[in-house]
């Protein structure tokens, strides 16, 4: 195999472990698979041109128009010429298609959907960063930069999926850089002379430096020396380093760092962070606070609302922001016969602690904080802008204590038509057994009220539903429908059922996410954790408003008007906010006014838009999804197999009998002689072309440390070869294969367990395979370049290359 296509197969390999690391920011790894086919094709092209051989940069527009004909047949074939051939319609609508992934990005959570979009630009970007890779290590033969674009693939995956690319997408990745280098480095030292140990070919004389027998040479040693020490540096030196931190909550991502964190980084989806932060090991504080609230159990902080139900997920609508006005309007739908008393909170946030959306009890008449933060009216929430986070953060808030009775939420009235509308609204793919299940528990109730307090109690103690943060978050309609089977799951699950299943009775509904309200401490602040990260649903009655429900067992407090018994004593110092305080904003939003990062890719900063994912319809697994689940699994346990299979099918044919004529005699000789050599091999004694049978044999003795009998049977193959090579009438000896299973015998007895499993699972002999390759390719391009015509096309390629070179 020559040195630049052994730099090809290295940088196809770097692309794809580096493009690993991009797999848990989708649902599906579908994707890879027509990734390495076409990333496959790609560099099979540059070989190719390579070979004409062109220019260099007519190798790469080669390769790059070859790699837009290929998007063009999978993502849009039918715009283009003959399915093949791009047209400008093609290639708008791959545009057009490119436009929808970066908007799907935008809307859905990691992990997200896989739509067409989303396909396109993950298939498209290995693509793009295997051709940049293969034009710089192998077409201008410079390795060391390329490692630039798959540390760029791997980055923008560490960023997105909050974490998700761990130390394992890494340790594949710079496995990839590390060959690729080992690769470049070893073709230029060869061009200096032989470099490497180990057995040399009868053809060509070709080393195998990759079977680690004899030993490679002092600079391959010492390369992978220094590969090994800088990986393993890499995997250190972040356990040392302080850790970011991470998501919507606060919580610290995967890693296990005690710093405070460093940049800003706020999770998409709040789901990822909460099961986080649940499962942390050490409850570490992320603020205090103090309050003149009389039932400090009362007081959730509440973050953000997520109030759109698309199927695939729950998530925040696009809302726009505004100034922060000096006193808060009233909460929509809350009337004036309703208990209220107002509170007053001091709230400080632990350093560690940044995201983007400031904790507030809910609902907050007023807050006085500084920095840069905006107003989302229609959740309540206040958002950071241009960078600002919750990190350190001193903040004074005034809230609302809500007290309504069960009388007042059982006479409520209808809910305004439009607010109706919008949050009953549930997708198509939702599940029968949603709805189904919801008329069930709640059958004889007389009102919204009644239904509501039947789905809590069912939730939270009835229904046989167990507290586990273990099981797998999800907030589909399949994940939903798996916890009513299953009835395991933590807050999210609760939550988020509780609210769906409100939404087919015809009860508005939505969730919260935030903390819950923490612990006291002996000075009488309270501290929140990050095992106090909490969501739970809110259902609109009209009259009174969002009104939180608890359906998650154990955690946080039941609220009053869903007891059976509702406390008579009225709260102290009622007081019911002026219709003065619900004062217009200080200032409209002008169109200059820019929209926080986190926002933005929420949809928080402009009118409502559709997701372009088709929503699930759970119609069973498609036929395409089981066979390519089949292959996989197939692949994943063949392809570790296939060199003992190919070892064991070569051995078999070697062996076996076949023919009575002294041809067939001295043929199976050869070939009992070839399986003892490769067997002898295996185990770690390399065959040496230069030595006659009965010196080899003698070497495979010593080295194999062989007994009697197997030393003897060694002998004696090796005496029946030589009667085939040089005597006149060749009389090899019968029990060439009996000899050979001896030798193999003797070899596997005098060896340890490890060398075993490795000439059993990792034959060095089977390199055979890759040289028998190498040889027919030879032949090939020899038979190309002899056929008639070939020298003159060969002559314009030259001259084109001349040309432009």
């Amino acid at each position: 195999m020559s040195g630049r296509t052994r730099l090809a197969l290295c940088a196809y390999a770097a692309t794809l472990l580096a493009a690993g690391s991009l797999i848990p920011l989708v649902e599906e790894a579908g994707w890879l698979v027509p990734a390495a086919v076409l990333l496959g094709v790609q560099s099979g092209v540059g070989a190719l041109a390579r070979r004409a051989p062109l220019a260099r940069s007519v190798t790469v527009a080669v390769q790059t128009l070859v790699t837009l004909v290929l998007l063009t047949l999978v993502f849009v074939r039918d715009l283009a010429l003959f399915g093949v051939v791009p047209t400008p319609g093609a290639l708008v609508g791959l545009g057009e298609l490119l436009m929808a992934g970066g908007e799907d990005v935008g809307t859905y959570a990691i992990p997200a959907p896989l739509t067409d979009g989303i396909e396109l630009m993950m298939v498209g970007g290995v693509l793009v960063i295997g051709l940049a890779v293969d034009a710089m290590a192998v077409t201008f033969r410079s390795a060391a930069p390329a490692g630039l674009p798959l540390l760029a693939l791997y980055s923008v995956a560490a960023g997105l999926s909050d974490g998700g690319a761990g130390w394992l997408w890494f340790v594949l990745a710079a496995s990839g850089y590390l060959l690729l280098l080992l690769a470049e480095g070893r073709d230029r030292l060869s061009q200096w002379g032989r470099v490497f140990g180990g057995a040399s070919r009868t053809k060509g004389g070709l080393a195998d430096g990759l079977s680690g027998v004899s030993g490679g040479s002092s600079p391959v040693r010492t390369g992978r020396r220094i590969g090994v020490l800088a990986l393993g540096v890499a995997l250190v030196a972040p356990l040392a380093l302080p850790s970011l931190d991470t998501g919507l909550l606060g919580g610290s991502g995967p890693g296990n760092g005690r710093g405070s964190g460093g940049g800003t980084i706020s999770a998409v989806n709040p789901l990822v962070s909460l099961q986080n932060n649940l499962n942390q090991p050490e409850n570490r504080e992320v603020m205090t606070y103090r309050s003149n609230i009389q039932d400090p159990q009362s007081l959730y902080l509440r973050i953000l609302a997520l109030d759109e139900f698309n199927g695939s997920e729950w998530r925040s609508s696009t809302r726009r922001l505004t100034d922060i006005p000096d006193r808060l309007p009233l909460p929509e739908g809350l009337g004036a016969d309703v208990s209220v008393t107002e509170v007053r909170t001091n709230i400080s946030a632990s350093r560690s602690y940044q995201q983007t959306y400031l904790p507030l009890p809910y609902p907050a008449s007023e807050v006085r904080i500084g920095g840069r933060w905006r107003y989302e009216p229609e959740g309540r929430t206040l958002v950071g802008d241009d960078g600002q986070t919750t990190r350190g953060a001193q903040y004074e808030v005034g809230s609302l204590v809500v007290e309504p009775t069960a009388e007042q939420l059982a006479a409520a009235g209808a809910p305004p038509e439009k607010l109706l509308r919008e949050y009953t609204r549930v997708p198509d793919s939702l599940p029968a057994v949603v709805a189904e299940t919801a008329e069930r528990v709640t059958e004889g109730s007389a009102n919204a009220y009644e239904r509501a307090v039947k789905l809590q109690d069912w939730f939270a103690s009835e229904g046989g539903f167990t507290y586990d943060t273990s099981v797998t978050s999800g907030t589909g309609t399949t994940a939903i429908a798996r916890f009513l089977r299953d009835k395991e799951g933590f807050c999210v699950h609760f939550s988020f059922s509780m609210a769906a299943m409100a939404r087919t009775l015809g009860i508005p509904a939505r969730v919260a996410v935030g903390f819950t309200p923490g612990t006291m401490k002996s000075d009488g602040a309270i501290s929140v954790g990050l095992r106090d990260a909490h969501a739970w649903p809110e259902l609109y009655f009209e009259g009174v408003g969002w009104t939180r429900f608890e359906p998650t067992p154990s955690r946080g407090s039941t609220p009053s008007w869903t007891r059976p018994e509702v406390p008579t004593d009225g709260a102290s110092d009622v007081a019911e906010p002026s219709a003065t305080a619900s004062a217009a904003p200080s200032a409209a939003p002008s169109a200059e006014n820019s929209c926080p990062p986190q926002l933005r890719q929420e949809g928080g900063c402009g009118p409502s838009q559709e997701p372009g994912a088709a929503l699930p319809t759970d119609r069973g697994t498609p036929a395409g999804t089981v066979l390519l689940v089949v292959l996989t699994a197939v692949a994943v346990l063949v392809l570790p197999l296939s060199p003992l299979l190919w070892r064991t099918r070569t051995r078999n044919r070697r062996l076996g009998t076949g023919g009575r004529t002294p041809a067939d005699a001295a043929a199976r000789t050869m070939a009992a002689w070839r399986e003892v050599s490769d067997t002898a091999w295996d185990h770690g004694v390399a065959p040496d072309d230069s030595l006659t049978p009965r010196k080899a044999a003698a070497r495979i003795v010593r080295l194999g440390r062989l007994d009697t009998t197997a030393a003897e049977a060694v002998h004696r193959i090796a005496g029946s070869v030589e009667q085939v090579l040089y005597a006149p009438e060749p009389r090899p000896a019968a029990g060439a294969a009996d000899d050979a299973l001896a030798v193999r015998a003797g070899l596997e007895a005098a060896a340890g367990r490890g060398a075993r499993l490795r000439a059993m699972f990792l034959p060095r002999s089977s390199v055979r395979v890759v040289w028998a390759l190498a040889d027919r390719r030879a032949a090939l391009a020899e038979r190309w370049a002899a056929r008639p015509g070939a020298g003159r096309w060969s002559a314009r390629l030259r001259r084109l290359s001349r040309q432009h070179g």
